[in-house]
């Protein structure tokens, strides 16, 4: 009986030790690792913590190999978000990266809860930017009775009207708040961990890291998805960002918004946010590789800090905001639009379900 065939391998994967996915050079075989954990291998903290060091003459074989996990979940489709502030400034919470905590002293507009004409102009905007999902975001520690009333009267009338997910950001949430979003048709909840538990405590004293954990659980048992997220350039160190990734993992989060610190003048953290553009590609990269199959978007501060790099981004990531964000600009849609198009990715309609197949 003839001896089965063994595949020839190029030299570079022969090479390569396994367990740490070091070359005989001493750089990373990114690919290599990329490939493992298509196979359900979970990132270790040292591997995390390898990517925010990738040097920059590995960065675009990280990206590469990161771009191999994105795709093998999610083609090359992307899905937009639109943003409506609807209730900005008077926050009784001091949070120290936000214009509209108590202890901020940035020039923002202030108003109570938009009336529902406008949060339905809003979603016409949503859907006519081709956003699949439409955020209704509101400043406050949690929502008061009126404020859930009108979510909750609103959210049907919008989903009647438009082919929109509704994701609701309304601060900390008690499980009958959760039931009622879930009631009223809300498909989604964000609400953001922003920084590792160990972190959490410098940007902010007013709740806790397991106050917005619990908040989570209450969104998960209501059987809404999680959005959920942070922020790096605060002044964490890159053990931080790696553990934030990793809760994010272990909580189950469907979605994951990356948020890049802009520094407003008038807030506690107005002299942080110096980060690099290679910086925000590692930390896109560590979010893909340790969160392979979940939602991944490029969200606040993409336009300042990733600069000319947007579109590397998008080899991590598979989400955007489209437009402006609650108290700052973003880059005009017809920009993002332009450079999907030339990335040769497509926006995800609402009714599209990606998969594997979907390439």
């Amino acid at each position: 009986m003839n001896e089965p065939l063994t595949p020839s391998l190029p030299t570079s994967c022969c090479s390569v030790d396994s367990a740490t996915n070091a070359t005989p050079d001493g750089s990373t075989n990114w690919k290599d690792l990329a490939a493992r954990v298509l196979t359900g291998h979970a990132i270790t903290k040292e591997e995390g913590l390898a990517i925010l060091g990738c040097p920059d003459e590995e960065l675009l074989d990280l990206m590469s190999a990161a771009f191999k996990i994105r795709h093998h979940h999610f083609g090359k489709h992307v899905q937009l978000y639109f943003l409506m502030n609807a209730k900005s400034g008077l926050c009784p919470e001091d949070c120290g990266y936000c214009s509209q905590s108590k202890i901020s002293d940035a020039e923002i507009p202030k108003y109570n809860l938009l009336n529902k004409q406008k949060l339905l102009d809003g979603a016409r905007v949503a859907a006519e930017r081709q956003s699949k999902t439409y955020c209704i975001v509101i400043s406050a520690r949690g929502p008061s009775d009126r404020e859930m009333r009108a979510v909750t009267e609103i959210v049907p009338q919008i989903k009647e009207k438009y082919d929109l997910k509704i994701c609701a950001c309304l601060g900390l949430l008690n499980d009958e708040q959760a039931a009622q979003l879930k009631a009223c048709g809300v498909d989604r909840v964000n609400h953001n961990l922003n920084t590792s538990e160990e972190f959490y405590q410098t940007i902010c004293s007013t709740h806790t890291y397991q106050d917005r954990v619990a908040t989570l659980d209450a969104v998960r048992e209501a059987g809404m998805e999680m959005c959920s997220g942070g922020i790096v350039g605060m002044g964490e160190k890159p053990e931080d960002v790696v553990n934030m990734a990793f809760e994010l993992r272990d909580l189950g989060v469907h979605s994951i918004p990356v948020n890049f610190l802009n520094p407003i003048e008038g807030t506690p953290l107005s002299e942080e946010g110096k980060l690099t553009p290679r910086q925000c590609l590692k930390t896109l990269a560590l979010f893909r590789f340790a969160n392979p199959d979940r939602e991944i978007r490029i969200a606040g501060g993409r336009e300042i800090h990733l600069r000319s790099l947007q579109p590397l981004g998008m080899y991590a990531a598979n989400s955007l905001f489209v437009g402006d964000y609650l108290t700052t600009k973003g880059q005009p849609p017809e920009a993002d639009y332009e450079m999907l198009e030339d990335l040769g990715f497509t926006v995800q309609r609402m009714e599209e379900t990606v998969s594997p197949s979907m390439k």
